[in-house]
């Protein structure tokens, strides 16, 4: 009976051993289960390569497109203010003008009219004056009528303002009124360059009728060129002021040009979107109105650890890193990753502080296929 005894006793304790054993084998498998071993051949054959999470400064871009564009006091639209007849013009598109340079000769038989009205009112005023004058003295000794005395300072007011009006016309058709006497009637006038720059339409050719509203030529000073780029609301509010923008064509994406933010618009249009002026940091001629660009601005700057882009795998809609537990042994861990720049990856948040961890940056898609496979 004793030996009976003992018999059941140790059959409990193998039983209660082999159930202990049990569960720190499945203990050991949930720790475990993210865990990868390789050994020396296969890290060869992956080429498994690690390093130390770096901690720098990483920025986010905010990627835009627009248009080059020129400020209104750079384009000037010329036109004849009392219309006429074209008599001459050398101008073509592209070519460069200065200012104060005759782009245009006009004819029409109004302009002899104006000064030939100019000369006669100045005439006239000789003797509208000196009547005016003789009134005055009369009146103020009673030898006249108040009444005559009003009537000839009515005309010689009206002569003035007649004399005036001439003489603005003909400062804006382009003829000097303090020089112009009897022999200089001209029936032609000179059109001037307002501006420095280039012609960039020619609406008109030699002999053709223009009114006062027609355009003659378009011209664009292009040295103070600007970029008008598109925003959309969501990101407005991450931009201000001296702002830094990088800007390329879609023809040249390795030339680059420097800009800065000068003025943020201030209303929406309808696809929700307002147009941000940056002014380049230096003028090139090869930047043309009209040209479309693109421009990437940096929004902001963050202080964190960051790993290379291929060192980071997907799988199942997250991500995950492989942490250097030993130099055959590897764990997946998950992270969460922010801004990108050269090829660098912020990571955002980590389950494990990276900061003294080696982390595999080359070879991690290998682990991981090892690692499913394995499970599988």
């Amino acid at each position: 009976m004793k030996n009976y005894i003992i018999l059941i006793a140790i059959t409990l304790f193998a039983i209660s051993c082999g159930n202990k054993e049990v569960k720190e084998t499945a203990i050991e498998s949930t720790t475990n289960e993210n865990i990868v071993e390789m050994n020396d051949a296969q890290l060869k054959s992956a080429g498994i390569a690690t390093s130390k999470a770096e901690q720098k400064n990483i920025s986010s871009l905010l990627k835009v497109n627009g248009v080059i564009d020129v400020p209104p006091q750079n384009m000037v639209s010329i036109s004849v203010p009392l219309g006429g007849y074209l008599k001459s013009s050398k101008l073509l598109p592209g070519m460069h003008i200065n200012k104060g340079e005759v782009i245009a000769v006009m004819e029409d038989q109004q302009y002899i009219q104006i000064q030939q009205e100019y000369l006669t009112a100045k005439a006239n005023s000789v003797f509208t004056e000196s009547e005016y004058n003789r009134q005055k003295e009369l009146n103020q000794s009673k030898a006249t009528s108040d009444k005559m005395f009003q009537k000839t300072e009515a005309e010689y007011k009206s002569q003035q303002i007649l004399i005036k009006s001439l003489y603005e016309k003909l400062k804006l058709i382009g003829i000097s009124p303090e020089t112009l006497n009897e022999n200089s009637l001209s029936r032609g006038i000179n059109i001037y360059s307002p501006i420095d720059g280039y012609v960039s339409t020619v609406n008109v050719n030699i002999g053709k009728y223009v009114s006062p509203t027609d355009v003659l030529f378009n011209i664009v000073n292009p040295t103070d060129i600007h970029l008008a780029l598109t925003v959309f609301e969501k990101d407005v509010n991450k931009l201000f002021n001296e702002q830094k923008v990088i800007a390329y064509t879609n023809n040249n994406f390795d030339k680059k040009y420097n800009a800065t933010i000068i003025l943020i618009g201030q209303d929406l249009s309808q696809e929700r979107s307002v147009i941000v002026h940056c002014h380049f940091d230096q003028y090139d001629k090869t930047l043309l109105p009209g040209m479309f660009m693109n421009g990437e601005i940096e929004i902001k700057s963050n202080n964190g650890f960051v790993i290379p882009e291929n060192a980071v795998v997907t799988f199942e809609g997250k991500q995950f890193v492989f942490i250097e537990k030993s130099k055959t042994t590897f764990e997946l861990t998950e992270v969460k990753t922010g801004n990108t720049e050269n090829g660098l990856l912020e990571i955002s948040s980590s389950e494990v502080n990276l900061g003294s961890k080696s982390i595999v940056t080359k070879g991690a898609y290998d682990l991981l296929m090892k690692m499913k496979n394995t499970e599988e």
